[in-house]
């Protein structure tokens, strides 16, 4: 067949398996030419739409996406993009994070500073820890959130000072967490009760400076559900609080 490329050829010239080339075609994405004998071949046209659906792939769509737009049917493209444009802040966010602890770890060493191997390793899988942390919330977000409530996440908190203690930030929520479960059960009227719902509200002032009305309904959204996550992530407290804590806002 002239002018086109089997399957093998195809593969290796793109570097995309044989398998996933006809897996794209069981999908509907690409359907490639016969032969008499019943063998695949690629003309231009089923080749331009390889392409086009390899780049859009890489630009973070799904496949489910990429069929929607290639077969014309409408599509959210804007959010598609502040979705992954979210994803990149994302990214660069764990990138930056991994550049400040080396960089912070290299200080030491011009310090002349004690630094051993031990010490370094600690300091590396502390930094792999936080990731390894964001990303279980990123997931848990991604089940709760829509596009343009992550996509405002990733934005909207840029405006938190810059230097602040994330990991101090995480300790308070734990330390409050555990007086609250340590003082159920406790009447959500109360004057104890009352004081651990100021506590909370002003331990969550940092988030609510910054969030717009859509992310708050997201997180409340979210956490309305942590039955059904916890142990996914860890904000510092359990269902049980949260839910005794909602009570004694109300209250």
């Amino acid at each position: 067949m002239i002018d086109s490329l089997d399957i093998a050829e195809v593969a290796r010239r793109t570097g995309i398996s044989a398998r996933a080339l006809r897996f794209y075609e069981a999908r509907g994405l690409l359907k490639p030419l016969r032969t008499a004998s019943g063998r695949r071949h690629y003309g231009p046209g089923e080749l331009a739409t390889l392409h086009q659906i390899l780049a859009l792939k890489r630009a973070g769509l799904t496949l489910a996406q990429v069929q929607r737009l290639l077969d014309s049917r409408t599509i959210d493209l804007a959010g598609l993009i502040d979705a992954q444009l979210a994803i990149l802040q994302q990214q660069a966010a764990a990138v930056d994070r991994a550049r400040t602890l080396l960089l912070e770890t290299k200080s030491r060493v011009e310090r002349s500073e004690p630094l051993d191997v031990a010490t370094f390793c600690s300091l590396i899988e502390q930094g792999e820890r936080q990731m390894d942390n964001k990303a279980q919330w990123d997931t848990l977000a991604s089940r709760y959130l829509t596009e343009a409530e992550r996509a405002d996440f990733a934005t909207t908190m840029t405006d938190v000072p810059a230097g602040f203690d994330q990991a101090g930030y995480a300790a308070q929520w734990k330390d409050l967490g555990g007086r609250i479960r340590a003082a159920l059960p406790l009447d959500p009227g109360s004057a104890a009760a009352q004081a651990f719902a100021a506590e909370w509200k002003a331990l969550l002032a940092p988030f609510t400076a910054v969030a717009t009305p859509a992310m708050q309904a997201g997180v409340q959204r979210m956490y309305a559900d942590m039955g059904n996550w916890q142990g996914e992530a860890d904000p510092g407290f359990d269902a049980e609080v949260f839910q005794f804590i909602q009570a004694a806002c109300r209250t």
